[in-house]
């Protein structure tokens, strides 16, 4: 089997890895080579495999508490519609690779775009009669994947930005005077404001607790509509904690804090920058004494506050994905459904790629305020037990002790693919005769 990760990286995401590899180990009849690719679907293209059967079984435990991507990630999209040719070119160099290693089940951790990676390789991998059972294991912090109840990933980023909104808060109030304080805090979410929404948690169902504004970026707002707003609060409380996420969008929907001559990998243009628009915005009017704070990776990687009830998602994800690989499914995303709120009772199901791949899934309007500036009871009931329980790692010298990977390399048996690139086209092979679908 081969695993790999994609996209940006979670304080969970090892521990799907770690579960997809404990759960191999009990399957030797079936699966004798457990790989990992480095730095996803890349990592496999240039063929830079490791074998994660040389790795301690104390450092596979501890993946389950290390944060980041143990074995790399990336951002690299096989796009047929605006790159057919070098689509078709990764095509025939990931198989290729799965040919000469005998790779049999694939699975890729990550999000919208790496479901979408997953479902073209299943598809691909029935077209060329290549029998490989292919599963996406989830993963964002965004919270955006359709058909989930949430992403692993998710409960541990609002459970650190929560945590950091009562801490500012705390320490904003105590110095606010009658001029009024405010303190922006930016949090990751593009498109959806799942991440913003979670740090209505630290108001622990206290009105006049931070944050006293969340932003949307499922919401057009109106500046003098919002000013009014930190006006009120400021008016209130002599301070005001707005919370926003990075992709929020003004009257005409355009993201405020987007730079436009500079693009992320997938062509977006890059987000730096809604805080300080808003910031702005409220000293040239309001003139009120104004900071932001950028949480930028910190919420992600934030391992030493993690959620333990998202951690032992994720784990279960990667093992409920192996289990349904060896079983002969193919073409499916592991995905958690919530069997009540009240206790909290979960399980794991399977959900058709295509049902999945580059879908978003957005915070519902009526989880949001009629003036769309707070979160309603039904998301805070959503959202409270996902962050439940501590992850403990071990500690030397007053730090966290995470583990990183020894990376034993697997041997290469393909030409490199800047060779392969270089070299004249080969005459096109017969059709194999394509294999049923899983």
């Amino acid at each position: 089997m081969l695993i790999a990760q994609s996209g940006g990286p979670t304080c969970a995401i090892n521990a799907s890895i770690a579960g997809a590899i404990e759960e191999a180990g009990r399957h030797p009849d079936l699966i004798e080579e457990i790989y990992g690719g480095r730095n996803g679907i890349l990592g496999v293209l240039n063929e830079n495999l490791i074998d994660l059967q040389e790795e301690k079984r104390s450092a596979i435990e501890g993946l389950r508490y290390t944060p980041a991507a143990a074995l790399g990630t990336c951002r690299y999209k096989i796009d047929f519609k605006k790159k057919p040719e070098q689509a078709a070119r990764d095509m025939d160099r990931l198989f290729a690779v799965f040919q000469a290693h005998n790779i049999r089940y694939f699975f890729y951790a990550g999000g919208n775009d790496s479901q979408d990676t997953s479902l073209k390789i299943h598809e691909e991998a029935v077209k060329r009669g290549w029998d490989m059972r292919v599963i996406g294991i989830p993963k964002t912090i965004d919270n955006d994947l359709p058909h989930t109840d949430h992403c692993p990933g998710y409960g541990s980023v609002i459970k650190y930005n929560a945590t950091t909104v009562a801490e500012v808060g705390l320490d904003v109030g105590s110095m606010a005077t009658d001029d009024g304080s405010v303190c922006i805090i930016e949090v990751m979410g593009r498109s959806a404001g799942w991440i913003a929404a979670g740090t209505a948690l630290a108001k622990r169902g206290n009105p006049a607790a931070p944050p006293h504004i969340i932003l949307f970026p499922e919401v057009q707002y109106d500046v003098e509509l919002f000013l009014a707003k930190v006006r009120e609060v400021i008016s209130a409380h002599r301070y005001c904690i707005i919370v926003v996420g990075e992709g929020i969008k003004n009257r005409q929907g355009e993201e405020i804090g987007a730079d436009k001559t500079k693009r992320d990998a997938f062509g977006h243009p890059v987000l730096a920058g809604a805080a300080w628009k808003l910031k702005e915005y409220i000293e040239a009017t309001l003139k009120t004494k104004t900071r932001t704070v950028l949480l930028g990776y910190a919420q992600r990687a934030a391992s030493h506050c993690a959620s333990l009830m998202d951690v032992t998602e994720a784990a279960s994800c990667g093992e409920s994905a192996v289990r349904a690989a060896v079983s002969g499914q193919s073409g499916y995303m592991v995905k958690i459904v919530r069997e009540s709120s009240s206790p909290y009772k979960w399980s794991t199901a399977l959900q058709d790629l295509r049902q999945v791949a580059n879908v978003e899934h957005f915070v519902p309007r009526e989880w949001i305020s009629a003036d769309g500036f707070m979160v309603t009871d039904k998301f805070i009931e959503y959202a409270a037990p996902l962050i439940e329980g501590e992850v403990r790692p071990p500690m030397e010298g007053g730090l966290p002790k995470y583990v990183v990977l020894q990376g034993s390399p697997v041997e290469m048996k393909l030409p490199s693919r800047d060779a392969v690139s270089a070299a004249p086209a080969p005459e096109p092979a017969p059709a194999a005769e394509a294999a049923p679908a899983a």
